[in-house]
């Protein structure tokens, strides 16, 4: 299980998380750049753990469950990373980093009863614009956008908590079953 090239992948992106948070407080122009790379690059790494375990038969059910909490642990540590440095409030956050304990917390259920929850559709949107947000905060960091760095930062902001409000109920509404079937 643990030697598919996609759960390597997977727990690689997990592995860089405490190097990409102590980058990111570090707040030098280089290490902001360094901070930048390593979240673009796992970004990417989970399209592609994805991709591959798909092409080379390779999915697992240790893929299934690390896959999405790798996706979680890094843009929860940069967001909590982001309040930390005055970028983000805590409410806001507190929002998306409980959405995410909600959903695993369901997919643990669903392990529990022999079940996969696959990611929906608006759970992709929601990663991607929790994605957009980190990267926007992180390159207007970079980059000073002034007036229209704050602009897009809020619009990636307000997606994100709604996408994340939105799409656990949508993942709460397709399980409601789980709750009815308790041994």
């Amino acid at each position: 299980m643990l030697r598919t090239i996609p759960n390597q992948i997977t727990l690689a992106r997990m592995a860089c998380v405490p190097l990409f948070m102590f980058l990111l407080l570090s707040r030098t122009p280089l290490t902001t750049v360094l901070a930048i790379t390593i979240f673009s690059l796992a970004a990417i790494s989970d399209a592609v753990d994805g991709y591959l375990a798909r092409t080379l038969k390779q999915t697992t059910l240790l893929g299934k469950f690390a896959d999405p909490i790798a996706d979680k642990l890094i843009v929860v540590g940069a967001l909590i990373s982001f309040v930390q440095l005055g970028e983000l409030t805590a409410a806001p956050v507190m929002v998306i980093v409980a959405r995410e304990f909600l959903i695993t917390g369901l997919r643990i259920l669903a392990i529990a009863q022999g079940k996969v929850i696959a990611a929906s559709f608006l759970g992709k949107l929601k990663t991607i614009s929790q994605i957009g947000l980190v990267l926007v905060i992180l390159a207007s960091r970079y980059f000073q956008w002034g007036q229209a760095g704050q602009t897009t930062k809020y619009t990636f902001l307000y997606l994100a908590v709604a996408l994340a409000v939105v799409s656990a109920g949508e993942y709460f509404y397709r399980s409601r079953k789980l709750f009815s079937e308790q041994p």
